[in-house]
């Protein structure tokens, strides 16, 4: 039987798409040795299955819809530019994600404990929202991206409403990966 690569995530307005390809852009023009990540193809994931057959997708509808059954509508703001493991030494590039009433945090737990009841263990490390803008190959260049990080480390790109999630299906391709909608979750009981 073949295997769906899919994932849970929130899809970003084109307003916010729009932003990040600026920020992109003048990271850009540090010429540092980076894998840049579409803007087009960035989300804010909740969780990532990998590889599951059918079946293992039905199950994953049937918690994500007992998880988000209660939760309204709500609003996220991207804001603040950081890197994994620190600032100083960037292997990930992001954009923070700021949840001020803590929503996103308590829905994706809900999820989490949704999952882990149909057998998904949950995540080692706790869930930090962020968007991956890139990912760092090599030293070349560092010390501009470093400078140019530093700018917009303040960087608010606003508000944005979150009414639905989407379990995405992920076709690996030489190009990249091609996303597409397996099943989606309106917020508020729609």
């Amino acid at each position: 039987m073949p295997k769906i690569r899919s994932f849970l995530a929130i899809e970003l307005p084109p307003t916010i798409a729009q932003g990040i390809e600026r920020v992109q852009g003048d990271l850009i023009q540090s010429h540092a040795d980076v894998r840049w990540v579409e803007p087009s193809r960035i989300h804010l994931t909740l969780k990532f299955f990998g590889d599951i057959d059918k079946e293992a997708c039905d199950e994953i509808i049937d918690a994500v819809g007992k998880a988000v059954s209660g939760v309204k509508p709500f609003s996220l703001t991207v804001k603040g530019l950081g890197a994994f493991p620190s600032i100083k030494n960037p292997r990930v590039i992001w954009l923070g994600i700021e949840d001020d009433g803590e929503v996103l945090k308590s829905l994706q737990r809900a999820v989490e404990e949704d999952l882990r009841r149909i057998g998904y263990p949950g995540e080692e490390r706790k869930f930090k929202p962020h968007l991956t803008l890139g990912r760092v190959r090599s030293g070349r260049g560092k010390s501009g991206l470093l400078v140019r990080m530093e700018d917009l480390f303040h960087v608010d790109l606003g508000e944005f409403r979150v009414d639905r999630l989407v379990l995405f299906k992920s076709d690996l391709r030489p190009t990249g990966p091609i996303y597409s909608e397996l099943r989606d979750f309106k917020l508020g009981g729609g």
